[in-house]
């Protein structure tokens, strides 16, 4: 009989921590229900001991969903402990996620503790998270650059305490595969009731090789992996869910073994995370990636006219790529938009389709037909948005070869009308300017990035930017088919995400 792997999903909470990558409750709680839609075993809210915004959220989480179990982290520490469950209490399948570094140099350098101090730690954290529950999973925090030997006697002492996971964290991505594999076996041959617990993996990308390790460890028994969609974390981020699963799916005949995933809704769902962290996804993403399943030269081409299966490896239609014949314009009703909309994942409330049916219809007037990509962008900015402090009221800018650039702007700032015009370098520049005289803002530009979402001369245009502010990072996002228009929304998204992040500070973590 095939084993099954369990598939742990982090994006909640080792996701968020990608920089700029905060996301407010209304936008977990979505994404939450679309991870249990997509068929995940556990999901990781979050760090409820971390803020009170992530307290409520993990709290409204474990109350929303049904079927998969939701876990909450806690350091080794009783009241961590205590926090992560009264946020996950009410759950259907409550699960503490406990941890504790093993290294010898977070031992010494961050813990300042002994191994014996280590050791008991860990055990008492485990036997405190029982007295709660018995779904109680402990990690060894840096596990990959720890001493075997004792990484096995942790193991040991978490399990006897209580664990039903035990979980190897490649923290900082510094394992190879047939490294990290030897390790996975080591523990299995020297914990000696490892037998009672699962193995857990979870691997960082640092070195490009999450994906690689993990499958690693899957073949030498691991039957738990930790993930999180398109790969995001911190750094350069975590094992990528899709590309793990679609390994197993596709590779079925050297990976032994099977996930409980729906696959159809890997597409959707990589949609949904990057609309609402504001993380492009790169177009040479394996399986998610704009590219994934296109074809360009003309031998491939020739390929796949004659058999798709001569350059595809994969059905585009597995991760759920399909092609609807629903063709949404100016004359397509709400419930042509609701199906088109549930197709792509999201189940919108009756007073939901009533704000995107009306953007839906105004970008209809402007363009000929409205495809997929749009529809994402009109759910993301009428439903997922923060409650915003600053918004775009009115943009006029003049710029060319004989004029200097200026922009004329009015905004909302706490509900306050406000006006103002500047000058910039290019009409973006003096955009961006007059808005930051508006709003009172001194952020700094890091990043500003442009894309095209769909084809056309008609196409709405991304602009992605990147700002700082006394050491806050937050990513803003803006569509529209005028470019200069979807910058300024941008610019104004972000900030609005830097005011969040100053009143919900989230406190990062590692595994």
């Amino acid at each position: 009989m095939t084993e099954r792997v369990k598939i742990f999903d982090t994006t909640l909470r080792d996701g968020e921590q990608s920089p700029g990558a905060s996301m407010n409750t209304k936008e977990k709680l979505r994404l939450a229900v679309q991870l249990e839609k997509l068929g995940v075993d556990i999901i990781e809210a979050g760090f409820p001991a971390a803020s009170e915004g992530d307290f409520d959220a993990v709290s409204q989480i474990a109350g929303k969903l049904h079927n998969v179990e939701v876990a909450g982290l806690a350091r080794a520490s009783t009241e961590d402990i205590d926090r992560a469950w009264q946020a996950i209490s009410h759950a259907a399948h409550p699960r503490i996620h406990t941890f504790l570094a093993t290294s010898d140099i977070h031992m010494e350098y961050k813990l300042k503790m002994t191994r014996e101090e280590v050791l008991a730690a860990a055990a008492a954290a485990v036997r405190h998270a029982r007295t709660y529950t018995d779904n109680v999973e402990f990690s060894a925090e840096d596990g990959s650059r720890s001493d075997r030997d004792f990484l096995c006697k942790v193991f040991e002492a978490a399990i006897e305490a209580g664990a039903t996971t035990v979980n190897l964290p490649d923290t900082v991505g510094y394992a190879v595969p047939t490294e990290f594999a030897e390790m996975v076996r080591y523990l299995r041959d020297h914990v000696p009731n490892l037998h009672k617990a699962v193995l857990s993996v979870h691997c960082h990308n640092d070195l490009g090789l999450a994906t690689a390790n993990t499958l690693a460890a899957v073949m030498e028994g691991a039957r738990q992996v930790e993930v999180t969609v398109n790969g995001i974390g911190e750094r350069a981020g975590n094992t990528s869910m899709e590309e793990v699963v679609m390994a197993i799916h596709t590779r079925g005949g050297y990976l032994p073994v099977t996930t409980s995933l729906n696959t159809e809704y890997i597409h959707a769902t990589s949609r949904l995370v990057s609309m609402i962290t504001g993380i492009i996804i790169q177009p040479n993403k394996a399986i998610v990636g704009a590219n994934a399943f296109a074809h360009e030269a003309g031998i491939h081409q020739d390929g796949m006219l004659k058999n798709p299966m001569t350059y595809e490896i994969m059905r585009p239609e597995t991760i759920g790529l399909t092609h609807s014949s629903l063709v949404l314009g100016k004359h397509s009703g709400r419930h042509a938009l609701r199906e088109r909309l549930k197709e792509l994942g999201y189940e919108l409330s009756d007073e939901e389709l009533k704000m995107v049916f009306k953007r839906f219809k105004e970008i209809a007037d402007r363009k000929k037909h409205v495809v997929d990509e749009d529809l994402e962008v009109i759910v993301t900015e009428g439903i997922l948005r923060t409650s915003d402090i600053f918004q775009l009221s009115y943009l006029h800018v003049t710029a060319g070869t004989t004029v200097l650039p200026m922009a004329s702007v009015e905004m909302s700032v706490n509900g306050r009308s406000v006006r103002g015009a500047g000058y910039g370098n290019g009409p973006i520049d003096a955009a961006f300017n007059t808005i930051a005289k508006l709003s009172g803002t001194v952020s700094e530009l890091l990043r500003f990035s442009v894309s095209a979402l769909t084809g056309g001369t008609d196409a709405q245009g991304e602009v992605t930017v990147r700002l700082r502010e006394n050491g806050l990072i937050a990513l803003g996002r803006g569509a529209d088919p005028d470019i200069i228009t979807a910058s300024a929304k941008a610019y104004v998204n972000g900030l609005n995400r830097l005011e969040y992040l100053k009143t919900h500070p989230v406190q990062a973590t590692a595994t």
